[in-house]
Parts: structure tokens; C-alpha cells; sequence
């Protein structure tokens, strides 16, 4: 099997956050098998910016809901989406 690669948007609970370390926690709460690629930001709106981790998964692991509820765990994270989804 392959690895998935999927962009998940965190929303912080709010501008006042350090995204660098929320990016930092995010990274620690990955269940196992998952790794980040990369960090993209997205302004939103009034000073709040989310953060676009890519998530790498293996195909075998259920998709991206282990790490879609990883994310959700850790404390400042508002919500978490998925942008897309796409084989490597």
C-alpha cells in the first residue's frame, strides 16, 4: 500500500496564540505511522490565522481521522478540517 497526503486546516481558538508552538504541539500529538511535510498559513480574518500542516499517512491506517482527532486533542486548536486528500 501507499501513503496518503492530506492538508488539514487547524483554526486556532484565537489570534492570541503562538502558532509556533501550536505547530510544535501539533506535531507531538501525530499518532504513529503519520509525519508532517510542511506548514502552510492562511490568513482568515481580524488578526486570526490558521495554520495548513500536510499530514503523510499510510493507506492501511483508516484515513486521516487519528490525526484529525490528535489535532482536535490539542489544547488553542478551535477546529480541524480537511482541505484535500490525494494518493502519493
Amino acid at each position: 500500500m501507499g501513503d496518503v497526503a492530506a492538508k488539514i486546516k487547524v483554526m486556532p481558538e484565537s489570534p492570541d496564540i503562538d502558532l509556533d508552538e501550536l505547530q510544535v504541539k501539533l506535531e507531538d500529538s501525530l499518532p504513529q505511522g503519520a509525519k508532517i511535510r510542511g506548514f502552510e498559513r492562511d490568513d482568515v480574518a481580524f488578526g486570526l490565522v490558521a495554520l495548513l500542516p500536510t499530514v503523510i499517512v499510510p493507506d492501511d491506517a483508516g484515513g486521516t481521522e487519528a490525526v484529525e482527532e490528535a489535532f482536535s486533542d490539542v489544547d488553542g486548536v478551535e477546529s480541524v478540517a480537511v482541505e484535500n486528500v490525494g494518493r502519493l
